[in-house]
């Protein structure tokens, strides 16, 4: 047995603050025994005292009683410690998962600005760039206005504090503003920023901007040496000074609406723009419809087509104009009689959508002007043209962009600190859910390959170099739009329908998938009310025009139901009989994951269920397993984020009020964490984090300090059931009763608006293109299943789930599932966002370790270049 002497001197209580003092000296030698005994076995340390040792030989016993009287007490009770040294028992990670982050920035010093075009999000960005620098121990400096602030120097350069980023996250724009710099495009601009920043011992640099703004961060980092030697020559700096900072770290962060930067999939930004184009095109489609109007949207880009052909996708749009893929010379033709179709249906109105920078073949501009007169004079429609102009960089940024904004802002604090004067400038940025290092030269010189081949000519090539999700969103949109469904029928018939709780998105995936089915010359049938539907023969045919619209519709036109299948498989064997349903697409949450399975079991008794199946999870709570992703959590994600923004404006204009607000996800906390951080909540209480009374305790005494700084309001997610005993009111009279006279507290429960609203743009997209692939897989599936006509599909790979899983759509059968999933909690067991959480809670102030056992590894963009999915 090894023992740990240390001191605890005996004092007399001559009043109630010494007898808590000593009480409290007590409790923290108690939690060290208790911390050893567990951590390192039998390890007890001795508790000596400073009395005369004949005084110790008589009350050995009495003390050492005293002492675990005082520890088992205040165990149970621990709201009576003292509340200015909070334990952070659970906070504290092992040592050997993962080194102490916080104090990798110790002597650091690191510097951010943005530069270019502002985009929403960079504002969240900056703000987990501020915040995680000092959390490692680094000086961290805001740069004011751009490379403009880092030449000119002076008050333009400011150390920066935890509160000086508080209450930016959901604005919109760049708080720290940024400029277009000529200065900075000399050799004598660079020598003065070269300077500013040396003389503030600042060798790392944080840069957030477009392609122009990261490769001038790059041709600073490459003439660094070089600049200091001449300001060593004319006394700019000291040779002191020079060797502190003999090298320049660089890293990037792509903020952008265009999301034309090459390597990564999604920018800052881009998703905010997307919400303001969707939010005035629905609102144009309402005004159109009534007038029978065709409208001609102009959105930005630049000469990058990313918004415009999402735009087209969500909106279910009639035809997009893009830089990248000119159409061709028969255009006009070919529009005017896809517009005269369209209105054939039985459309009411007509949606063309242009990018701002969109071209024919020979690189002459198309603008919104030639096809309105083109549409007015061969067809005589009324048509109207919308500038969407510079509204889409405005306003304030969506969930995903803040989320996005957030985790790069981390990643971008690490890779500048683990750099080294061999690393190359890297940009940061996410590839499907995963962080990734590329080197920023190499993205550049591919942005740049593009615009090359599109004054080449080479068009196919430009739309490749794009990137595997753009070539894909143009695929799936030439199909719904430009392919008529052929004269020759396929003889098989495809079911659709939803299971579980609605979803903003599932009209999107039934649209897809409906129109794919069709141009695949399958009869398509609706299922109304799910399984209970299906077995009581609410079964129709839904043609082209039958899903016109869906895009934009929140909830289920089809009606969705909990009711799970077991009890039905006579019934629903009959109607699969009946409509001769060869194949079934099954859209919807857990329900309808459970509910394919147990159809998958009634095949060994039903032969009618021989079939093959295909799930597309769609629930805002996001806990099907085998996928991290599911259509309509988006939604849900930004209805939260947006009330949280309401509340905390309550809460900072009343002051010292803190909100504690429920919301969705039955035992998943997928909602609470994410609205967590992109709302930039104090704490976040999930089931799969467990918490106890002394994480409550942590969390109030945390808040208590907080109201000591300038920011004085706080913000808590709990998810719905989270725990069965730390009720909603539970932790809001807890709060309530350790607040008073510190904070007030507040309580609200979202409820079922988050299952409302219209879908997101991320939403009609994912939506879309799940539909579209569903039938896809399905079709071939049938073929491979069919034996002298007859349809039977019995092998586990005949049902399948379709879901995100890191960087790619991948359909996994649902047999290999139920192994990863816990049934009784209605979750998958392993969930990649869990890693997220300590990001939220180093954000709010937390001191706990960041998780690098996963680090972001440098990967080039030629290995980021994965085989395009299958042609829909």
């Amino acid at each position: 047995m090894r023992f740990k002497p240390f001191q605890c001197k005996a004092v007399p209580f001559t009043s109630a603050s010494k007898r808590q003092a000593w009480e409290r000296q007590l409790l923290q030698q108690a939690d060290i025994m208790s911390i050893n005994t567990r951590e390192e076995g039998w390890h007890f340390p001795v508790m000596w005292t400073s009395l005369d040792l004949s005084v110790i030989g008589s009350k050995l016993f009495i003390s050492v009683s005293l002492a675990f009287a005082v520890f088992f007490f205040f165990s149970f009770f621990p709201f009576s410690q003292n509340k200015k040294e909070p334990p952070a028992k659970k906070m504290l990670q092992p040592k050997e998962k993962h080194e102490h982050t916080h104090n990798l920035g110790i002597g650091k010093a690191i510097a951010v600005l943005t530069s270019g075009g502002d985009a929403q999000g960079m504002n969240a960005a900056v703000r987990a760039v501020v915040r995680v620098g000092i959390f490692t121990g680094a000086k961290v400096y805001f740069v004011h206005e751009g490379y403009q602030g880092l030449v000119d120097g002076g008050d333009n350069i400011k150390e920066a504090t935890w509160e000086s980023v508080s209450m930016m996250l959901q604005l919109g724009g760049t708080v720290i503003g940024s400029a277009r710099c000529q200065d900075f495009r000399t050799r004598e601009g660079r020598l003065k920023a070269a300077r500013n920043l040396v003389k503030r011992g600042i060798t790392n640099l944080c840069v957030i901007g477009g392609d122009g703004s990261l490769t001038g961060a790059d041709t600073f980092r490459a003439e660094w040496s070089n600049l200091l030697m001449e300001l060593v020559k004319t006394g700019g700096i000291t040779a002191e000074e020079t060797k502190n900072s003999s090298h320049l770290n660089i890293v990037g962060m792509v903020g952008s609406i265009d999301n034309d930067f090459c390597g990564t999939d999604m920018t800052i930004g881009t998703d905010s723009a997307l919400h303001r184009i969707m939010e005035i095109v629905d609102a144009i489609t309402t005004t159109a419809q009534s007038h029978q109007r065709t409208f001609v949207l102009e959105v930005m880009g630049r000469h990058c087509g990313y918004l415009a052909l999402i735009t087209a996708l969500a909106c279910g749009a009639d035809w997009v104009f893009i830089p990248e893929s000119p159409p061709e010379d028969d255009w006009e033709e070919h529009l005017c009689r896809r517009l005269t179709e369209t209105r054939g249906r039985g459309s009411r109105l007509n949606i063309i959508i242009v990018a701002e920078g969109a071209i024919n073949k020979q690189g002459k501009p198309i603008t919104s002007e030639d096809i309105k007169n083109l549409v007015v004079k061969r067809l005589g429609y009324d048509t109207r043209v919308t500038i969407l102009g510079h509204v889409q960089r405005g306003g304030t940024p969506s969930a995903f962009d803040r989320i996005l904004g957030s985790r790069m802002g981390v990643e971008a604090v690490m890779a500048l600190l683990e750099g080294t004067p061999d690393t190359p400038a890297c940009v940061v940025s996410l590839s499907g859910n995963q962080a990734v290092r590329l080197p920023l030269m190499e993205c550049v010189q591919v942005t740049k390959d593009v615009t090359t081949a599109m004054n080449e000519g080479r068009f196919e090539d430009a739309v490749k170099l794009r990137g595997r999700s753009f070539q894909n969103n143009w695929n799936v949109y030439k199909l719904l739009a430009h392919v008529r469904p052929p004269s020759t029928k396929s003889g098989y018939n495809l079911a659709v329908m939803n299971v579980g709780a609605p979803a903003a998105g599932m009209n999107a995936a039934v649209r897809a998938a409906v129109r794919i089915g069709l141009i695949h010359g399958h009869k398509m049938l609706a299922v109304h009310d799910g399984f209970e539907g299906l077995a009581h023969g609410q079964v129709e045919e839904i043609v082209w025009g039958g899903v016109g619209g869906w895009t934009g519709l929140g909830g289920s036109k089809l009606g969705t139901k909990r009711t799970l299948p077991k009890k039905y498989f006579e019934e629903i064997s009959a109607t699969i009989s009946t409509f001769n349903i060869h194949g079934l697409i099954v859209i919807g949450g857990f329900e309808a994951f459970t509910g394919s399975l147990e159809l998958v079991e009634g095949r060994s008794k039903y032969e009618e269920l021989c079939i093959p199946l295909c799930v597309i999870p769609a629930t805002v709570s996001n806990n099907v397993p085998g996928s991290d992703f599911s259509i309509g959590a988006d939604t849900a994600l930004n209805t939260i984020t947006m009330t949280c923004d309401r509340i905390k404006q309550s809460a900072a204009g009343t002051k010292r009020r803190v909100f504690i607000i429920e919301t969705m996800g039955g035992f998943c906390g997928y909602l609470a964490t994410m609205a967590g951080l992109a709302s930039g909540a104090d704490a976040a209480y999930i089931y799969e984090d467990p918490f106890t009374i002394r994480d409550l305790q942590v969390n109030v005494e945390h808040l208590t300090e907080k109201m000591k700084t300038t920011v004085k309001r706080g913000l808590v997610l709990r998810n719905e059931k989270c725990n069965e005993n730390y009720t909603t009111d539970f932790i809001f009279n807890l709060y309530s009763e350790e607040g008073k006279g510190i904070f007030e507290s507040r309580k609200n429960v979202l409820g079922h608006m988050q299952q409302g609203g219209t879908p997101t743009p991320f939403d009609r997209n994912f939506g879309t293109k799940m539909g579209a692939k569903s039938v896809v897989w399905l079709t071939g599936k049938i073929k491979e299943c069919s034996r002298h006509g007859r349809i039977f599909a019995n092998t586990l790979d005949s049902a399948c789930l379709l879901g995100m899983r890191r960087r790619s759509l991948v359909f996994q059968p649902l047999a290999e599932l139920e192994n990863q999933t816990d049934f009784e909690h209605r979750i998958p067991k392993q969930q990649w966002w869990l890693k997220l959480r300590p990001i939220l809670k180093i954000l709010a102030k937390y001191k706990i370790d960041l998780d690098t056992s996963e680090k972001a590894h440098l990967e080039h963009v030629a290995r980021k270049g994965l085989p395009v999915e299958a042609n829909i």
